[in-house]
């Protein structure tokens, strides 16, 4: 008898274990972290990212609700927009010396940005700016106009015309595209940051399974639908934050069922969930301005089954083979498109079938940084694709393997998606990576016959 209720004291720890919601801060506490990272990533980051390209004098620049992608992660929590015509200024007055922050607006912006505009004083906005940029003499003034970024090219075309019109011709030469000062901005993850992104994703991670689990999930009532929107509302409940709407689909071994083949262009269309399907989920979270990317993989027990099948998991285990595959390419100086290719050449060679479709991750979900294939090219990506890794980065590890599984008699696709860091030498991922298949219902002491 101690046995057994030492067994179920253990099971019920376990299980309480497995349901235990991460913590999520305080609105309030969220924008102190927040206004925190910045004056951080301001001090630490911004000057080697400005020296190592060269650029000592950075103008960001946004007019109320149509912000630059920049500008957004330069403003502090409690802004929500630009105001009016918000110009931030970043200047370096020499290499690997700290950053002067200026704000040609009516007020400070933050922290970080202490207002260097008196209106009374000069009534126009643009010679103000003007007359800050002529009394540093930059040798490189870099605005946000970029081929190959749209995170990079937020300077509109009536600002770009409004300050070249104004700026004197001695300092016109000096104008530069701050594409790869953007990038870099944007790509670039802090210890901070790092420290607690293995603690966002564990919060997509626990969302995801308690979605794909009984909870939610009744075979032959629920939809799929209803799981995509049961997400909906628990990012919500829990005050987060969400950049996409969560995609669920479902392979099974009924020969109708070609989900394995249905273009990515598609979106899938809502179906109830049976016992014996493969369930799909693409989901993602934003919280403390960092942005998560993941997919996993479910399946259904049919009555009399106590795990998912090993022919599934033997899938993954090729999904999960695709991986390793492409995280040991990641070296350091490497582009995007010569990342993949290395990797498709050994995919071949070892006989897997797939796809690589991987994306830098952070500020944004499909954020700045190298390329490494797209799910509708399998070849070079020109501009974003000849992007060099860099340390300090993060990136969402997706992919996929075709299976052809002989007990459905079809191929099934193991969709694989992971938020990983690259300090430089290795990948590591954030939170771990699916490993074995879900199984809904879990464990419990009533399965099987």
């Amino acid at each position: 008898m101690k046995y057994g209720i030492l067994f179920y004291i253990t099971l019920s720890f376990s299980l309480a274990s497995w349901a235990q919601q991460p913590a999520v801060l305080s609105q309030r506490d969220q924008a102190e972290i927040i206004d925190q990272w910045l004056e951080e990533r301001i001090d630490q980051v911004l000057p080697k990212l400005m020296t190592e390209t060269g650029i000592d004098l950075w103008i960001v620049m946004s007019r109320e609700y149509n912000e630059d992608p920049v500008i957004r992660t330069l403003l502090p929590a409690t802004w929500h927009a630009a105001r009016r015509r918000t110009i931030l200024v970043m200047y370096q007055p020499a290499p690997n010396q700290p950053v002067e922050t200026y704000a040609i607006a009516r007020y400070d912006v933050g922290k970080s940005f202490k207002k260097a505009w008196n209106p009374e004083a000069q009534p126009d906005q643009w010679e103000a700016l003007i007359q800050l940029v002529q009394s540093k003499n930059p040798k490189k003034i870099g605005l946000n106009f970029a081929m190959d970024y749209g995170h990079a090219d937020g300077l509109t075309h009536t600002d770009f015309s409004l300050f070249t019109e104004k700026l004197p011709e001695n300092l016109k030469s000096r104008v530069v595209s701050a594409q790869t000062l953007a990038v870099r901005w944007l790509e670039t993850r802090t210890p901070s940051e790092m420290a607690t992104y293995r603690h966002i994703q564990e919060l997509a991670h626990y969302i995801i399974a308690q979605g794909l689990s009984s909870e939610v999930i009744t075979p032959g009532v629920t939809s799929t639908d209803d799981v995509v929107w049961f997400y909906r509302e628990k990012i919500k409940e829990m005050k987060l934050d969400t950049w996409f709407h969560p995609t669920v689909d479902i392979q099974r071994p009924d020969p109708a069922s070609q989900e394995a083949n249905r273009s990515f262009a598609v979106r899938p269309g809502d179906e109830i969930i049976m016992p014996g399907d493969l369930l799909h989920i693409d989901f993602g979270i934003t919280y403390l301005r960092l942005n998560t990317d993941t997919q996993e993989l479910a399946y259904v027990l049919k009555p009399g089954e106590t795990e998912v099948p090993a022919f599934l998991n033997d899938a993954l285990q090729v999904g999960n083979r695709l991986q390793d595959i492409l995280t040991s390419n990641y070296i350091q100086g490497k582009s995007g498109n010569e990342i993949l290719k290395a990797s498709r050449q050994q995919m071949e060679k070892e006989g897997i079938r797939g796809s690589i479709y991987t994306h830098p991750l952070g500020f944004y979900g499909h954020s700045a940084g190298p390329t490494i294939g797209m799910w509708d090219n399998q070849g070079n990506t020109p501009g974003a694709g000849d992007f060099p890794l860099h340390a300090n980065t993060g990136y969402a590890i997706e992919l996929n393997a075709v299976v052809f599984v002989k007990e459905w008699n079809k191929d099934v696709r193991i969709m694989l998606e992971e938020g990983a860091f690259f300090d430089g030498q290795k990948v590591t991922y954030y939170n771990g990576r699916q490993r074995r298949i879900l199984p809904i219902p879990r464990s419990s002491f009533y399965l099987g016959n």
